[in-house]
């Protein structure tokens, strides 16, 4: 059971965290990337890298045979399959040891029986495992099912035999509506598992989702790791996890710890795998499912725990034996995780993509950071839109959440719209912090948060933008410095998602003034520093994150993260000093209304027209004394940007 190389076959932040594991442990290691992926920190640090196809999943990370080539070809011994993808598929764990390779993950009947819900749960049921009442048969009738739900009674949970992650599950509250949830669970099901073979069971309202971690060695030792409580979900994921949990007494532990690992021996578990629990609020636990892998929170285990579970996979089969007692497994602290999607609260959560322009993750004590993101790194649509695990230890539970939190705020990601808002607002909910979430807690009391809502900026943040378009005018790599003497105007038209601003900037005595509509705010850029910059507004200093490109600006302000253009700009001089006479459209739009004829006497700053652009009116000044000597527009006219319409001459 020895072995040399081992190949690492996934992606993204887990591909990182195991080649780092590996690595730690002495071994020679391989990543494995599509064309997609091919800038990836993950192909970076491995000492080998081989192309396993095109950026499509189902050609590359999905595809047995191009992972089992690209072992041979670099003459790897081991394959470690991380989690997704293929490491729940018996029939790739069988291929991988049929091939000579060890895998590191337990044995193909194990991942068999537990990757499939009716065998699991019967084997739950022998086993004498706490389970959910419900129906697992054979008989998939839908008179059958149908039968079944009314002895159970509703509510009742419809799930696919063969998968998880929400996938093919349904919550049924009325009879009425149960047979056309079982014909949709069971097409979504055969879509996303191959199999359209369902379950019953009674559902849970709001109950917590607990998890026992587990090791098992081939020598027949299993211990626990105590619990982690993953009730903060939406729509059936996972979105922050902690260990232990508030919910769970030492007793509780103690007695979900045995349950899990009579699960575990059930199947003759091999290696890291987790048994996930429902608690109800009378403390009742009931058997959910395993997962025969490494989960994504492990991070909280390792960091109360102490121990490292990718050593341990690598250690167990590797056949060394579990040396660790379970008297010895003690919780030292608290631990929390956040994941970091790329993907938009206020429109559903729909998955993003865009290039990171900017990532500075936190580097402060108790913080760890789990990421497969990189600057420059374009992020597309083929696979799973998680980017990185925001994770923090401090001694007690309290001061953890105020710490990621804090490590949030701190580790700036732009270019790529995602849910760092929204987990901020969750660490600050009433309900999480006193550790009273269970699994409704987002749809029941979150849903109408401001962060999965489309606001429009504060004035504060428009005139930090405009501060920056206006200081980087002359030199689009960095900040001009202000200038001094007669007082100089321009007016920027700009845009952040479909909120317009026509804002106006008026350099005076060394500070902006900004204005718009029921608005105006002093600024002044003090300094930068690296990608920070100073900004000071009514005389308060405010820290801001920005990315600077052309016509766009990306902003990371107090948490929150803003695309903003400037998709007009006109410079106009206040002071006694004439303009050119020229008059041009700011951006594209329509005259909505001319106040003067050709050949009327105008003053300087007198409004010739107002035009209209993204809902938006904007009002067009003389830059000058003069006589309209050219009038180019009438009203109702589409005109484009920087066309002349005005001109004024002596």
């Amino acid at each position: 059971m020895r072995f040399h190389t081992v190949l690492i076959a996934n992606r993204g932040e887990i591909a990182v965290r195991l080649l780092k594991g590996a690595r730690q442990q002495g071994y020679r290691t391989v990543a494995v990337y599509s064309d997609a992926d091919r800038q990836a920190p993950h192909v970076e640090l491995a000492d080998e890298a081989v192309c396993i196809g095109g950026g499509d999943v189902k050609s590359s990370y999905l595809n047995p045979q191009v992972l089992l080539d690209a072992a041979r070809q670099s003459r790897a011994d081991a394959l470690h399959p991380g989690y997704g993808f293929l490491s729940e598929n018996a029939d790739f764990a069988r291929r991988c040891r049929a091939q000579g390779l060890t895998f590191i993950g337990p044995g193909a009947d194990a991942i068999e029986m537990m990757g499939n819900k009716r065998l699991a749960k019967l084997a739950m049921l022998e086993a004498g495992v706490p389970c959910i009442p419900g129906y697992q048969g054979q008989d998939q009738s839908d008179g059958r099912l149908m039968e079944e739900a009314g002895q159970i009674g509703m509510p009742v949970m419809i799930k696919a035999a063969a998968g998880g992650g929400g996938r093919g599950m349904r919550l049924v509250q009325d009879e009425e509506a149960l047979l056309q949830q079982i014909a949709s669970a069971r097409s979504e099901a055969l879509h996303g598992f191959g199999s359209d073979e369902l379950i019953l069971e009674k559902a849970l309202i709001s109950p917590r989702h607990i998890e026992i971690q587990i090791l098992a060695d081939t020598h027949g030792h299993c211990i626990h790791l105590a619990e982690r409580d993953c009730s903060v979900q939406r729509r059936h994921q996972k979105v922050l996890e902690e260990a232990p949990s508030p919910a769970v007494s030492p007793e509780l532990r103690r007695r979900m710890g045995q349950a899990a690992i009579l699960a575990a021996q059930s199947c003759h578990y091999q290696g890291a795998g987790t048994v996930e629990f429902l608690l109800d609020s009378d403390n009742r636990f009931y058997f959910l499912e395993m997962n025969t892998r490494l989960q994504v929170e492990h991070p909280v285990t390792e960091m109360v725990t102490g121990l490292d579970l990718v050593e341990w996979q690598l250690r167990i089969a590797a056949g060394a034996p579990l040396d660790v007692p379970q008297e010895q497994v003690q919780i030292n602290g608290h631990a929390i995780e956040a994941r970091l999607y790329a993907e938009d609260p206020a429109q559903a959560f729909r998955p993003q993509t865009g290039t990171v322009r900017l990532w500075q993750p936190s580097q402060a004590d108790g913080i760890r950071i789990d990421a497969g993101i990189d600057e420059g790194q374009a992020i597309g649509s083929h696979y799973d839109p998680m980017l990185a695990k925001l994770i923090a230890w401090a001694p007690d539970r309290t001061t953890a959440v105020r710490r990621l939190n804090r490590a949030l705020l701190d580790s700036p990601l732009l270019g790529v719209t995602n849910n760092r808002h929204f987990l901020s607002n969750l660490l600050c909910h009433p309900t999480f912090i006193n550790g009273q979430a269970s699994t409704g807690f987002i749809a029941e009391q979150f849903s109408n948060d401001p962060s999965m809502t489309t606001t429009k900026p504060e004035s504060k943040l428009w005139a930090m933008a405009a501060a920056l378009f206006s200081e980087s005018q002359r030199n689009s790599t960095g900040l001009a410095p202000l200038r001094h003497g007669p007082a100089q105007s321009s007016i920027f038209t700009l845009a952040a998602g479909e909120h317009p601003c026509a804002v106006t900037v008026t350099a005076e005595a060394g500070t902006l003034r900004i204005q718009a509509e029921g608005w105006q705010h002093r600024c002044r850029v003090v300094r930068r520093q690296q990608y920070r910059w100073l900004v000071e507004i009514d005389g308060i200093g405010l820290w801001v994150a920005a990315v600077h490109q052309d016509k766009q600006l990306w902003l990371d302000f107090r948490g929150q993260q803003f695309h903003v253009k400037s998709i007009g700009h006109q410079r106009r001089d206040t002071s006694s000093q004439q303009g050119d006479g020229e008059v041009r459209a700011l951006m594209d739009g329509c005259v909505q209304t001319v106040h003067v004829s050709l050949g009327d006497e105008v003053t300087q700053g007198q409004t010739l027209l107002v035009m209209e652009a993204m809902k938006m009116e904007m009002p067009l000044k003389a830059n000058r004394c003069g006589r309209v000597s050219r009038l180019q527009v009438q009203e109702g006219q589409q005109v484009t940007s920087r066309q002349l319409l005005v001109a004024i001459a002596d």
